[in-house]
């Protein structure tokens, strides 16, 4: 009988304790920047399962299984780069598609604070079911994707992107229908003076009711883009590269500036009427004498994006929170930063549903440091800026579960 109510009272006294633990993680006391619930403020944020269950000033401990103490740290959404390569494999001479020089994302994000990528054109309809099966299946980041115009993707600039009986709307379009991971078209590296690329993959945007990605290829002479902007492309439409040089290994190409180093009227004007205008570093795409004077006429990005891959990793890019670092000490203010690359590439990408902390969800979140000191940033051209601020990643939740941990913030500490 006393062997009974002991256990009796064991059985009592935990269900009270797990009653009491309503929460699998606390974070508490980190400076919350959420630009969609317009939270800018240290706030706690409790989490249970894969959701977001809480966002509070003020979250018992004793309520949560584990806290993780953020203070002096910078809380955000899980970041959100809409201009990756991740269609990686072994098959030679396929450039960014199913090759290569494309990168594995799992091994590249959590560590940037990055839980959402946008495959940029390296499956076209053709070769989707590929890449879903053997990149985005497969991967804790949560993989979506711009699928190429060209059927059989971004497989090599000449000659495969430059053939205009390879890319086809109605296909294109039919298969965006038919898998949700696809959130926009993308045309890359096209080289000549026809339009006709570019108003294909608008229509087979348009068709399916997803954006459409540009990155513009090269003409000599370089074409005025004022018809793409204002004729053939639509609002919600993205031009990346936006600090890009006016030539590059495609051709001549208008520069954002002009030769008297003006911000161009039509991309203002574009902007205005809601073209979105991304970063896209990559390994040739940002030029300081582009972006300094572009930015110091009022010139920012709606969106940052890393366009990650062998080469970018490697030279002035680096990686996501390397470049919002760079961004900032631009003049980007840290909560400018913060949106461009989690809210407002979500609203683009169409995916609302992300890029958010709002209760109920997913737990997709970044912790970061921010330290002050002397830094050197670099473009693509290998010339260096100086920066007294720089951000770090400490750790990384994808749907609730820790998935970059930098120095121990989310462990329990060793004793012998």
């Amino acid at each position: 009988m006393k062997r009974y109510s002991l256990l009796t009272a064991f059985l009592f006294s935990f269900l009270i304790l797990s009653k009491g633990q309503e929460y699998d993680i606390l974070i508490k006391n980190g400076h919350v920047i959420d630009p969609k619930n317009q939270i800018d403020e240290v706030m706690d944020i409790a989490i249970t399962g894969e959701k977001i269950a809480k966002v509070a000033a003020d979250i018992s401990p004793d309520a949560a299984k584990k806290t993780i103490d953020a203070d002096g740290l910078i809380v955000t959404p899980g970041l959100i780069d809409i201009h990756g390569h991740h269609f990686f494999g072994t098959v030679p001479h396929r450039y960014l598609s199913n090759s290569f020089t494309a990168l594995p994302p799992d091994g590249f994000t959590f560590r940037a604070g990055v839980t959402t990528v946008a495959d940029a054109g390296g499956a076209g309809w053709r070769n989707f079911r590929v890449f879903k099966e053997q990149v985005i299946d497969r991967s804790a980041t949560r993989v979506l994707a711009f699928i190429n115009i060209v059927g059989d993707g971004m497989s090599g600039v000449v000659p495969n992107e430059q053939d205009q009986g390879d890319m086809d709307a109605k296909m294109t379009a039919m298969v965006a229908r038919q898998f949700p991971e696809i959130i926009g078209v993308k045309i890359a590296h096209y080289r000549g003076h026809q339009w006709e690329p570019y108003q294909k993959a608008a229509e087979a945007g348009k068709m399916a009711q997803i954006p459409v990605m540009v990155d513009l290829g090269g003409a000599d002479p370089a074409l005025p883009l004022d018809k793409l902007f204002l004729e053939v492309l639509r609002p919600g439409d993205i031009l990346t590269h936006m600090y890009g040089r006016n030539y590059s290994g495609h051709g001549p190409k208008e520069a954002v500036l002009d030769d008297s180093g003006k911000v161009r009227d039509h991309w203002k004007e574009a902007q205005n009427k809601g073209l979105i205008f991304d970063v896209g570093h990559g390994g040739g795409s940002f030029y300081y004498d582009i972006a300094i004077p572009a930015t110091k006429q009022g010139f920012w990005p709606n969106s940052i994006s890393t366009d990650l891959h062998t080469g970018s990793m490697n030279g002035g890019m680096k990686d996501m929170v390397n470049l919002l670092s760079k961004m900032i000490n631009l003049g980007m203010s840290l909560q400018q930063a913060i949106s461009a690359s989690t809210w407002t590439p979500a609203k683009v990408i169409q995916r609302e549903e992300l890029g958010h902390l709002s209760e109920g969800a997913e737990a997709d979140l970044a912790i970061f440091s921010l330290h002050e000191g002397n830094y050197g940033f670099l473009d693509s051209a290998g010339e260096s800026h100086s920066g007294k601020q720089k951000l770090e990643t400490e750790l990384t939740l994808r749907a609730g579960r820790i998935v970059w941990n930098l120095n121990g913030l989310g462990s329990s500490a060793w004793h012998e």
